[in-house]
């Protein structure tokens, strides 16, 4: 009996210890083949096109950053203060010029991304400032927690982009805390991060620290993150997401930019 209870044992601590040491699997992006689902008729489709052209052509749309408004004025739009409009031809010629799908890179090769095209890329989450522990308790985020969720993203399978501010860390000073954001990326997990757009000048410290992670040479010449930019209603882009947006991509490195101000 005693021989019985002792394999047993043996047997349920090798198990553990196969999975504790199991390599992580990390599944690639998933390709989507299914056709794209139509969530309006081809009319109302036209209907919202002809709306937001009416709203460029028209009504206009503010950019709050002197900068932005010296480059409107290198284009064919007319600019009126800090209201730029710009007809339907020019605007879809400047759209055209984007990438239907670019490489996001990780620090570890391997983790590099495709995005855009019918490549579908899961990243975490994206600023809360509290989370819920173990315990059932709602309280404000600190940089341990953090830490641990970038653990937690590097080893989930599914997940194909580290972050960058998965949670606020309350505990660290705002003008420290997006170091310790894009540092932790890098330390706990070797997939593609995401960027600083709370200023420009932070938007500056997460591009230096691409270049100390990957080489300036290569970071300089390949997307080594991306940023998310947020519109401000109604139909206003300001001066820190301006910034931002400039910083990155004068050093080679992506942006998303939503047309919709963001809840948060």
């Amino acid at each position: 009996m005693e021989e019985e209870i002792h394999t047993r044992k043996g047997g349920r601590a090798a198990r553990r210890a196969e999975r504790l040491n199991a390599p992580i699997i990390h599944h690639p992006p998933l390709t989507t083949n299914v056709p794209l689902y139509e969530v309006a008729s081809a009319e109302g489709v036209e209907q919202i096109h002809e709306t937001a052209m009416r709203i460029v052509e028209e009504i206009g749309v503010e950019f709050r950053e002197p900068q932005a408004i010296e480059t409107w004025k290198k284009t064919e739009a007319e600019v009126d203060g800090a209201r730029v409009r710009i007809g339907r031809d020019a605007l879809l010629g400047l759209v055209a010029k984007a990438p239907s799908e670019y490489i996001h890179h990780g620090r570890n090769a391997e983790r590099t991304v495709t995005v855009g095209g019918k490549s579908m890329v899961v990243s975490p989450s994206y600023g809360p400032a509290y989370i819920y522990d173990l315990d059932g308790v709602r309280r404000p985020a600190g940089v341990e927690d953090l830490n641990n969720l970038q653990k937690l993203n590097h080893m989930a399978s599914t997940v194909h982009i580290a972050g960058g501010p998965v949670v606020e860390p309350m505990d660290i000073p705002v003008p420290h805390r997006h170091l310790h954001m894009a540092y932790s990326g890098f330390k706990f997990s070797d997939k593609p991060i995401v960027g600083n757009v709370t200023s420009s000048e932070r938007a500056q410290d997460t591009v230096d620290m691409c270049k100390i992670v990957f080489g300036e040479d290569f970071a300089q010449n390949h997307c080594c993150t991306t940023s998310l930019i947020n519109a401000n209603s109604p139909l206003v882009w300001d001066e820190t997401m301006l910034g931002a947006l400039r910083t990155y991509a004068q050093n080679n490195h992506a942006v998303m930019c939503s047309p919709f101000s963001m809840a948060g």
